[in-house]
């Protein structure tokens, strides 16, 4: 069973994710996102690891924020591994 502790740690890590990502876009436009490929391959892996870390969360815990749209940032983590070659930099980016 997943406990909270445990979700504690994975909230961290999305919080974590969240700031990686905030940094490596600081000060820059989407068309420099863009023509960058390490802003974007490491954008997409912090993404990954936000849905991953999402997906791991235990359901009491998910209810106690129905705010969060927990289904779909766990499906974009799913469609960023299994469907990488259909990225849209738009998406990503926003």
């Amino acid at each position: 069973m997943k406990g909270r502790t445990g979700d504690k740690t994975r909230l961290q890590h999305i919080l974590d994710a969240i700031c990686e990502i905030e940094n490596y876009i600081r000060n820059i436009s989407i068309h420099e996102f863009s023509k960058s490929s390490e802003k974007k391959f490491a954008s997409v892996k912090q993404l990954e690891i936000i849905g991953e870390a999402a997906s791991k969360i235990a359901k009491e815990t998910k209810s106690d924020y129905p705010e969060v749209e927990w289904i779909k940032i766990i499906a974009l983590r799913n469609i960023l591994v299994h469907e990488y070659y259909v990225i849209d930099e738009t998406i990503v980016w926003n």
